[in-house]
Formats: C-alpha cells, structure tokens, sequence
C-alpha cells in the first residue's frame, strides 16, 4: 500500500498526542521529520527507520516522504501541532498542485509521477494556540485569528496588511513565529498596531514550549508586550477589546466573553 500519513504530534506533551496519531505511526516503516518532534515522540518511534531533516529542509522533507510513499513504504510525515497549521501538510499538497501541471508548478522532480498512487491521510491535533489557551483559562473563546509574523515566505506588507485587519476587526490574534535572531521588531511593530484599536491593557499570554518540561506561561498586557520576552519558541496570543482577566481560587485566567451577559 503507497500511503502517506500527515501526522500531527501535538504541543509536546505525549499524552496530547491523538490516539489516530499513534495508530497511524503504528502502521508505517518510515517517519519523515525534524528531530525534535520524534524525540518528544518517544518510544512510539522505536524500530522505525527516521528520516531527520533539519530545519529550512522542508521541501526536501516532503519530497522525502512522497518519494518513501510511493516506493510502498507506509509513511508518516510528522509536524508539531496540527500539521495542517504553519506546517507541512499544505506543503505536500502544493507538492502534489505542481505534480498535476498547475501554473505554479516550479522545478520539476524525477520522481513526482510516482505520487499519483500515494493515497494521503491528514491526521489532526492539538495546536500551540489551543494549548496555550487551555493553561489560561479561554482567551479564544470568541472569533480569532492566527498571524505568522515571519516575512520569509510572506512579503511583511501583506503581514502587517492582515494585522491591520485583525485589529480593526477585533480578533483574538495568536502570532506564531514572533522573533527569531534576525528578525526582532515585528512582534513591536504588531503591538504598536494593536494599541491603536484595543486597550492597553488587553491580557496577552506568552506561551513558551507550551506542554513541554520547561513550560513558561506568561501573562501580560498589550503595552507590555516587549520582544525581549518572546523568542521562536514562543506562542503570542493577544486578546481582543473584550478580553478579561480574572482570580479564581488564587489562580489567574484570562476569558473573551461570547455576549452570553444578554442571557444570564
């Protein structure tokens, strides 16, 4: 059988992994993926054969995978979080786009007509967004969005077109990738945009290796907000006007209310 499983390894923590996850795991001879994500797999990946390609390898990762796939080898390709967000399953299917002669199409690949057999099943997880949301309470609890701050793949005109939007919106935003060693000023430049639409003191968590052993949950206000205290590891999500932070049994939670005040 020539398929290929987009497996989604969830925040970090194994018993956040998807019991489809791990049957799907089961099932193949072969993981394609970053190091890390099979580390934070664990004993679920012995006796398979690892494909580990590092970072900015993501072409060549799904190629990899496609290319075991279609050979007749049960593959799975694995990303952290929901594979389907920031991450390799679109990369894949745009793959697949291009196989098919669609105008994007690019470089050609000596082995992409053998994917036409590949049969593709997309497993879904738990992303870095929801598991940051959990460990405060409901900040997504109303309509939110996700904004990548990384203008790698994406022009920063149109990243900071669709933060403007976020904001005159309203949206609860989660910003992934927020700061790496190069790039240090966006997550300002996106707070800056914010205030201009929202309260000061909007509630925000910074999640850092949300679920992982050296888990940091932060929680602090839009005018706080600083890139000195984010990194690649960290999830930003900023809540919307309506965002509240509340104490409950010594604890604090941040929520966005839905309206349910009409009703109560």
């Amino acid at each position: 059988m020539n398929k290929l499983f987009l497996v989604s390894a969830g925040p970090g923590a194994k018993d956040l992994v998807a019991p489809r996850a791990i049957a799907a795991i089961n099932t193949c001879s072969d993981l394609v993926a970053y190091g890390l994500y099979l580390d934070l797999l664990g004993d679920i990946c012995i006796g398979k054969n690892h494909h580990d390609l590092p970072l900015g390898e993501e072409v060549g990762r799904a190629r990899l995978a496609l290319d075991l796939a279609a050979s007749g080898k049960n593959t799975a390709l694995i990303s952290s979080g929901d594979i389907g967000i920031y991450a390799m399953a679109s990369l894949v299917f745009e793959l697949l786009d291009q196989q098919g002669g669609n105008q994007h199409a690019t470089e050609p690949h000596e082995s992409q007509s053998q994917w036409q057999d590949v049969e593709i099943e997309v497993i879904p997880g738990i992303s870095a967004m929801q598991a940051g949301a959990s460990r405060i309470g409901a900040i997504l609890g109303h309509d939110f969005c996700t904004i990548s701050l990384s203008d790698l793949l994406t022009p920063w005109q149109t990243i900071e077109k669709r933060i403007y939007a976020c904001a005159e919106g309203d949206f609860v935003v989660s910003f992934y990738n927020p700061r790496s060693r190069k790039r240090d000023w966006q997550i300002n430049r996106a707070r800056d945009i914010l205030l201009k639409y929202r309260p000061a003191q909007t509630p925000v968590l910074l999640g850092r290796q949300l679920t992982r052993e050296d888990e940091s949950i932060i929680t602090t206000t839009l005018e706080a907000l600083d890139a000195k205290d984010v990194d690649m590891f960290t999830l930003v999500t900023v809540g919307n006007s309506e965002s509240r932070s509340i104490i409950h049994n010594r604890s604090s939670w941040i929520y966005t209310p839905r309206g349910y005040s009409k009703k109560l």
